[in-house]
């Protein structure tokens, strides 16, 4: 075993339960193989969690704005101190690669998004000021945050949670998804190091667990990311104690390509904006409209392009997909893309999975020729499945990007981009790209619209959520 893999069973063993309590094992998607056991938390470890919380918070927020963002950029520094162990432990229990846009590329967001909180500034603002009156707006924390996260981006999106909710004087209460508890335990137990105790702790519970946190009175505000149903239940479970809420939900983002755009130009973008993280995230593209006097040529394009992006096992350094993180999913994609063959639709690329080969891989596959009433088209596949729509004008693509109760993300492509954001200004999406999709940053701010949730992260307006 190598010294990387012996420093990473290290830190799983520190995050491991103790000798006699419950605990779970977690197995590799990619190979079935064991990663860990995972502590099984119960409401005991809610309640002491919360009790611990609340007695940190009032000191975090006194310390002000410079020693949080200190303690936050050491905190930066401590994660890009473990970065290959908690890659690596992200790969094995996730199934995303090390490279390209997957496990590396995911710890490294983490620290930088740590940095990102600690150098925002949210000033006092002056809103009015007329020689009589002066009335100034500030910015308070709300207590303490549950920050309750999914399996895709596990340590990412727990950062995008957890950073801002520290810098404003917060402290939060973290649960993990059952899938994923390893990656978001380790990396918190990185962070720990530069934080006061208490401040941030992991509840690495089940959906009881869950639950409670959305109706816990000592909880202020809940932020979730996450399917659309399980959001709706936070809603109502939180309606009690009349929590905040930032919710980034289930979306099934459209693309659209102008009749000018060049298809060459484009393959790799629209590629990676489907098929990044093996198309496990909320912001892909999984429904592609296309012109038909250029629909031949985008599918050629596209498939030439993803034909060559080699699939596997995370750990082996060539792979840039791994597979789908968990049984239920895979069943998801299989079944969607069953449906649209049993339609009539092409298969350019993949449908023709392996059942012999361990893990939970489904192939790239790209579907032509289908009507967008197709499940593939309709429904959100989270996997690497992408239907490409052929349509005549552009009416005709904008209303079928509307056409669902969904709008987190959706991106216009084309030459001129003049003309692109006049398409772009009539989709019904939290955020529309031009000629790329789902690249995030943490200044800009990301939510969704219609049912693909409320509330905004990052930057300076998500700081003012918090």
């Amino acid at each position: 075993m190598d010294t990387t893999l012996q420093q990473t069973d290290s830190l799983l063993e520190a995050i491991a339960p103790a000798p006699g309590e419950p605990g779970r094992e977690v197995l590799d998607p990619a190979t079935g193989g064991l990663v860990g056991v995972a502590p099984v938390h119960g409401l005991a470890e809610l309640e002491a969690a919360i009790a611990a919380a609340r007695a940190a918070q009032p000191a975090w927020a006194a310390a002000g704005h410079e020693a949080r963002s200190a303690a936050l950029n050491a905190a930066a520094e401590a994660v890009e101190a473990n970065a290959e162990e908690l890659a690596r432990i992200l790969s094995r229990e996730q199934g995303k690669p090390l490279n390209g846009p997957n496990a590396r590329f995911e710890v490294g967001a983490c620290a930088a998004w740590l940095r990102a909180a600690a150098a925002t500034v949210l000033e006092p603002e002056t809103v009015l000021e007329d020689g009589t009156t002066k009335a100034v707006l500030h910015y308070r924390p709300i207590g303490v945050v549950g920050a309750i996260g999914p399996w895709n981006w596990p340590m990412m999106i727990t950062v995008w949670q957890v950073a801002p909710a520290l810098r404003m004087g917060n402290a939060v209460v973290v649960k993990p998804s059952n899938y994923t508890p390893l990656s978001v335990l380790a990396l918190l137990r990185v962070i720990n190091q530069a934080l006061p105790e208490g401040l941030v702790t992991a509840v690495a519970g089940d959906r009881e667990v869950g639950a409670a946190i959305t109706a816990h009175p000592g909880i202020g505000k809940v932020m979730f990311t996450g399917s659309t149903a399980t959001g709706k239940a936070i809603i109502r479970s939180s309606a009690e104690t009349v929590k905040r809420l930032t919710l980034e939900l289930g979306g099934n983002d459209a693309g659209i390509v102008l009749p000018d755009a060049d298809p060459e130009a484009i393959a790799e973008g629209l590629f990676w904006g489907a098929f990044i993280n093996t198309g496990q995230t909320c912001a892909a593209l999984k429904r592609l409209y296309v012109h038909e006097d250029i629909y031949e040529d985008v599918c050629r394009a596209l498939a030439q392009y993803a034909a060559a992006v080699p699939m596997g096992v995370g750990l082996q350094e060539q792979n840039l997909l791994g597979p789908l993180q968990n049984r239920a999913q895979y069943e998801i994609v299989a079944r969607l893309v069953e449906a649209a063959k049993a339609s009539g639709a092409e298969v350019l690329l993949g449908g023709n999975p392996d059942e012999d080969q361990p893990g939970y891989f489904y192939p790239t596959t790209l579907v032509a020729h289908i009507d967008n009433a197709n499940p593939l088209v309709a429904q959100e596949q989270f996997g690497p499945a992408l239907p490409i729509v052929k349509y005549s004008t552009v009416e005709e693509a904008v209303e079928m990007a509307n056409g669902l109760e969904v709008g987190l993300g959706a991106s216009v492509w084309s030459a001129d981009r003049d003309k692109a954001r006049e398409v772009a200004s009539r989709l019904e999406a939290g955020t529309v790209w031009i000629n790329a999709h789902g690249v995030v940053h943490p200044m800009v701010p990301f939510g969704g619209a219609k049912h693909s949730g409320y509330g905004l992260e990052f930057g300076v307006e998500g700081l003012k959520h918090l």
